[in-house]
């Protein structure tokens, strides 16, 4: 769906009208302030660079049209919005979009990366569930989204192929999130989900690799993956379950494609303290070694070591990840610090803080980096050995921390993707297959029933395989590829569920387009699941056309 279209929709719809086929094209952003810590304002002012229109979201009309650059002063009251248009008309509305069918949307004031933050797509203004302010959500293209994504989450001097990587990686995060904070919203402009500054931070390098990765997703077993990433592993990715939490049970659910995985076969798993204080005090050959957080080191005092831990321990003992909770939520007069379970990858998972008042067990990296505030900010990652120093009385004196890694080491390592890509030479799908394990690259999965489904996407080699989960039976499966009207025959044995077919010859390099049609010419009322494959080199036999 073409940028003038999707605008012109949003002003006649507002996104009510808006085809199914298209929903997952349209990312909903919920914009911070200038100090990316909250989504919610009171009072801002909106411009665009070229002629705009505010349209009442109740009426789904057109209630004004604007020039280019004039501004308009947004304000919250206590029923309403006041939307004055350079002192000359007030409009009490309760929630408009602002669009401009030719031009960007900004917010004056609001920065990002130093620049005037404008913004692709259409400006959503809604008020929030207590009535205390209001919430601006970018509504946008995925492809423009993610143009706005890819070049502030890694860097553009990473190359083409790691930039394809982490291109599909943020597509799968806001198409399959770990969790999601907003109703209103999908994801956030900040850290909390995946940085996003908007049309004036793009570069042409990383909007080039959006443009060749349209379309591509990383799936498992026919559905989308938590694509997680981080800046640096330290050589030695972790499993999922062994770092996050599923709400308050951790170890978590296991992800059988986020599981711990070495840039080298020489290295051993780390579960044993030897062998992660052999690793994290040496600085072997590993894919993310050109990271400045490779290899790292922290250091305190006693004091300084009490005073820091003391600092977050409240908060962070009411997370339930804290055992017991410490007394007077104050730890002093520590005897010593064990760690008493690793990940794989050396990730403390539990560690223990032996103190005159009785120990106490921390578990989970993310807590664990928290806790142990060193002059004021959390440790890099969870992945340390610990020197401990004492007197000749055996009281502690100083505490080092040698360790690797930033983040939280699951999944994608990003200066792992880029030296895999710029110094190895692998392209985008070998770096996603290493990270992820046992992953399709290749098209949304999607159940295709009474309507038809659309999807466009990219290939340069010209191949790909339809997977099809033909879970219901379905006999005959009608599909458009570029053009090309085919019918899938899917004759096979009483319990064969999986198909393949090649569409290889069909496809053209650069963009592509598939409509699938309803099953078994929709005279059924039965469903399918289907994904294209394209990260398949090998041949395969054609399926049987009818």
């Amino acid at each position: 769906m073409g940028a003038k279209i999707i605008k012109a929709l949003l002003c006649i719809t507002l996104f009510f009208l808006i085809p199914a086929a298209f929903a997952d094209d349209i990312v909903r952003v919920g914009i911070t302030d200038n100090n990316f810590q909250s989504v919610k304002h009171s009072d801002v002012v909106v411009y665009a660079t070229d002629e705009y229109m505010i349209c009442d979201k109740a009426t789904k009309q057109v209630i004004a049209k604007i020039p280019a650059s004039k501004p308009v002063r947004v304000t919250h009251e206590e029923d309403s919005f006041l939307v004055n248009i350079d002192n000359e008309k007030t409009l009490g509305l309760q929630s408009f979009v602002v669009v401009s069918e030719n031009g960007l949307i900004g917010i004056e004031g609001l920065k990002r990366k130093g620049k005037p933050a404008i913004y692709h797509g259409a400006m959503e203004f809604c008020r929030t569930k207590q009535n205390d302010g209001f919430y601006i959500i970018n509504l946008i293209e995925m492809q423009d989204y993610l143009k706005g994504v890819v070049p502030n989450e890694m860097p553009v001097r990473f190359g083409l192929e790691a930039l394809k990587a982490q291109t599909i990686a943020a597509r799968n995060y806001v198409l399959a999130p770990r969790c999601k904070a907003y109703d209103e919203f999908d994801v956030v402009d900040s850290v909390a989900s995946q940085v996003y500054f908007g049309a004036n931070t793009e570069e042409e390098i990383t909007n080039q690799a959006v443009d060749e990765t349209e379309g591509q997703v990383a799936s498992y077993k026919g559905d989308l993956i938590l694509a997680l990433y981080s800046s640096t592993a330290g050589g030695y990715t972790e499993s999922y379950s062994n770092a996050f939490s599923d709400k308050y049970q951790f170890p978590a659910e296991h992800k059988p494609y986020l599981v711990a995985k070495p840039d080298m076969l020489s290295f051993v798993p780390m579960t044993k303290e030897e062998n992660a204080r052999a690793f994290y005090t040496s600085i072997p050959s590993a894919y993310d070694m050109d990271s400045p957080y490779f290899r790292w080191k922290r250091t305190w005092t006693l004091q300084d070591f009490e005073t820091d831990i003391n600092i977050n321990l409240k908060s962070l003992a009411q997370t339930g990840f804290i055992t017991p909770p410490p007394q007077d939520n104050f730890i002093y007069k520590v005897k010593d610090i064990k760690v008493l379970k690793r990940g794989e990858s050396g990730k403390i998972m539990e560690i223990e803080i032996d103190t005159e008042r009785g120990n106490y067990i921390v578990r989970k990296e993310l807590i664990i980096r928290r806790l142990f505030l060193n002059h004021g900010k959390a440790l890099p990652s969870a992945n340390f050995v610990l020197d401990i120093e004492r007197d000749e009385a055996g009281n502690i004196t100083n505490i080092t921390a040698i360790g690797g890694g930033f983040g939280h080491g699951v999944g994608m390592s990003q200066y792992g993707a880029g030296f895999m890509g710029s110094k190895l030479n692998k392209n985008y799908m070998e770096i996603l297959k290493h990270y992820y394990t046992d992953i399709v690259i290749g098209t949304q999965p999607v159940v295709v029933k009474s309507k038809p489904v659309k999807q466009k996407f990219y290939t340069a080699d010209k191949k790909g395989i339809i997977l099809i989960d033909n879970y219901h039976g379905v006999k005959i499966l009608p599909v458009r590829i570029n053009g090309l009207l085919l019918e899938i025959g899917l004759s096979g044995g009483f319990l064969q569920k999986n198909f393949e077919y090649d569409i290889s010859k069909y496809l053209q390099e650069g963009e592509n387009e598939v409509i699938y049609y309803p099953p078994d010419r929709g005279s059924s009322g039965k469903e399918i699941k289907v994904l294209i494959d394209l990260s398949r080199n090998e041949e395969n036999n054609d399926g049987k056309q009818e």
